[in-house]
């Protein structure tokens, strides 16, 4: 008797973090790898960064919302994680320069589709504007999902945190959550 109600808790357990973990991330925070960024040649701007209508594209790595507070750098100087344990997946973007490319400070630079790769297989595929403003919200259409984030296909949010001290992206993004469950999570609290 006591190990069939012994084996039914450990699978009940089991089901429950099983749902627990099946659950999509719906904040986190992506640092660039240095290494991997990469631009056409040509044009350029004086300052010898990508100028309007360069060609690019990056990859880095995906982190729990908050690893990157102000001067923690994603990234080591050889271009791994420095939070390998922390890793929640890969991020690949690619796209164009465009306004005043490389030296914008403010307004859109960039125009890019972003492909965020989870560990457990699922992916979100993002597109539209990025902006050169630090601490500014830019809403981004999700264009494709799969596992989790399957029925996911309205839009995120991301805002540029800054750079870290090798001069990669560092990065928020926001999945805006249904407004019942917003709505539920407020009244509970």
């Amino acid at each position: 008797m006591f190990k069939t109600i012994f084996l039914g808790s450990l699978l009940a357990l089991t089901s429950a973090l099983s749902v627990k973990a099946a659950e999509p991330i719906t904040r986190f925070d992506v640092a660039e790898d240095h290494t991997r960024f990469a631009f056409a040649p040509a044009p350029l701007l004086e300052s010898g960064m990508p100028a309007h209508g360069n060609p690019f594209v990056t990859q880095g790595y995906i982190y729990p919302a908050g690893t990157l507070m102000d001067g923690t750098d994603g990234v080591l100087e050889d271009g791994s994680p420095a939070f390998p344990d922390l890793v929640l997946g890969s991020w690949t973007c690619d796209g164009w320069f465009v306004g005043d490319g490389g030296d914008a400070t403010t307004g859109v630079w960039l125009v890019s589709r972003q492909i965020m790769q989870f560990n457990s297989g699922a992916v979100i595929v993002t597109q539209g504007t990025e902006l050169a403003d630090v601490g500014v919200p830019n809403s981004r259409p999700i264009t494709a999902s799969t596992g989790v984030y399957a029925t996911f296909d309205d839009a995120m949010e991301q805002t540029l945190l800054g750079f870290h001290s090798h001069m990669g992206v560092q990065a928020r993004f926001v999945i805006a959550e249904d407004d019942y469950e917003a709505q539920r999570r407020f009244y509970e609290d």
